[in-house]
């Protein structure tokens, strides 16, 4: 259950990011809100993880899923550009979160 919730919270972390590329600073209403919402859920739920995951993997995890995903969502769908540097560092996060999980740090 526990990787369930830190996935939603995952998800919801990258949705209030994505939201805050269209808050154009805060100064546009409902993508600010999004943003709220996004992140006030995604720290309930990292919260509710660490019932049961270790802090230092649920946060690792948490964030370095997190930064990929929106490192991805930038490249695919706000022009953002992809460099081998990016998509080095984004297969470092995804094995950092991989040994992690083989390593049994939870």
């Amino acid at each position: 259950m526990g990787y369930l919730l830190l996935a939603v919270a995952i998800a919801a972390e990258v949705a209030g990011t994505t939201a805050m590329k269209y808050s154009d600073g805060f100064s546009r209403l409902w993508p600010s809100l999004l943003t709220l919402l996004g992140y006030l859920v995604s720290f309930a739920l990292l919260a509710q993880t660490l019932k049961t995951l270790s802090v230092g993997t649920a946060y690792a995890i948490w964030s370095g899923v997190g930064t990929a995903a929106i490192a991805t969502i930038g490249m695919l769908f706000l022009g953002e550009g992809m460099t081998a540097t990016k998509a080095a560092g984004i297969a470092l996060i995804i094995v950092g979160v991989v040994v992690l999980n083989l390593g049994g740090a939870h």
